[in-house]
């Protein structure tokens, strides 16, 4: 299917109501967005030692790709393919620490880089071992504490963070800790991409979240847009929690209660004075989408105010409307609608990432 979104938010129209409802596009998207897409997969605490061995799925539920994390004796960082180059059996099942890896199938063996060393009774193979051997490797970067992976890059990992990094690097990541108790997933009955076009606008909060909108001040409310991603500042109402800024941050002398950014085309990274929130958009199907909330917490002491106050219940007012809007767009009388140039900036580039992806 083929679409266009206009570049002038005053004269497009949104997103086909076809893309949440059609299950052979829902397929083609997988592949051409998420197989090139950044994927946040975990923290540096999972592989801190050398000889850590983290393994993971990369989107489970669509993509489906088993990769490996590892740390070698020199201290260095690999992202490789999970599957043996032998049979295709998972080379590393559960995480822990290694000298090398080993394949309990049939005994092939690799270093913690990927590189073959070993496999009995294969005397008399012609051209064995040859780089086809080795687990592939997969492209990956680190910000902060932070690992992405991509299977193909649409872009250096460099320029994907870079907005991020220019805005909200003065923070000491280093000092955000997980925490299990605070994090959780959430299954939305729903397209994915209508989750992501929820988050990327303010336009509802004052109809959506009470609670959110008694925090933030709605009229200060903006967003900004990069390349491939997007900004949505929240100020403080006089007297909520807001961050003590640096003299070099461009927001210096703002009350912001919150930085809310969107990493297409699924990722979202809210960060707040206590800490950070990560939440991942999982596609489990058309219809199916599971939401990964993972809390990074840095000053406990301001977990119960301001913006970053009550997420689950903000969750779950989410939750709703992007439910009902679901069954919405299977409507057979509607097809497309117009956006709010003061409000929806998010949504449009949102949209217009999209149809550049699958042209």
């Amino acid at each position: 299917m083929f679409f266009e979104i206009d570049e002038s938010i005053e004269k497009a129209w949104t997103l086909p109501a076809q893309v949440y409802t059609d299950p052979q596009l829902y397929q083609h998207l997988l592949e051409r967005i998420f197989l090139t897409s950044w994927q946040f997969v975990t923290d540096t605490d999972s592989v801190r030692i050398p000889g850590a061995v983290f393994p993971f799925t990369l989107l489970e539920g669509s993509l489906e790709e088993p990769l490996l994390l590892t740390r070698d004796m020199h201290d260095r960082l690999h992202c490789l393919s999970n599957v043996c180059t032998h049979r295709g059996n998972l080379v590393v099942e559960t995480p822990g620490n290694e000298r090398y890896l080993r394949c309990r199938y049939h005994g092939r063996r690799f270093g913690l880089d990927g590189n073959f060393q070993h496999m009995p009774e294969f005397e008399g193979v012609c051209g064995f071992p040859s780089e086809r051997d080795d687990l592939p490797k997969v492209p990956f970067g680190v910000w902060g504490k932070f690992i992405f992976v991509s299977l193909k890059p649409m872009c250096p990992f460099e320029e994907f963070i870079a907005p991020m990094q220019e805005r909200v690097g003065w923070l000491p990541l280093h000092e955000f800790r997980f925490d299990p108790t605070r994090s959780r997933d959430y299954l939305v009955r729903a397209n994915w991409a209508l989750y992501c076009d929820n988050y990327l606008e303010g336009f509802h909060i004052p109809f959506v979240h009470p609670s959110l909108n008694e925090a933030l001040d709605y009229g200060s409310y903006r967003t900004e847009l990069f390349r491939y991603s997007n900004l949505q500042v929240g100020i403080a109402k006089g007297g909520e929690d807001c961050f003590e800024l640096p003299p070099e941050s461009p927001d210096y002398g703002q009350a912001i209660a919150a930085y809310y950014f969107w990493l297409f085309p699924n990722l979202m990274f809210n960060f707040y004075p206590w800490g950070l929130s990560i939440n991942v958009v999982k596609p489990l199907g058309m219809d199916l989408t599971r939401v990964s909330f993972l809390s990074y917490v840095w000053r406990a002491e301001r977990l119960h105010s301001g913006a970053g106050a009550e997420l689950d219940r903000v969750e779950r007012e989410d939750e709703a409307v992007v439910e009902a809007t679901q069954r919405g767009v299977r409507s057979r009388l509607y097809d497309r609608g117009r956006y709010s140039p003061t409000r929806e900036q998010g949504v449009h580039h949102f949209h217009r990432l999209l149809a550049e992806r699958l042209q």
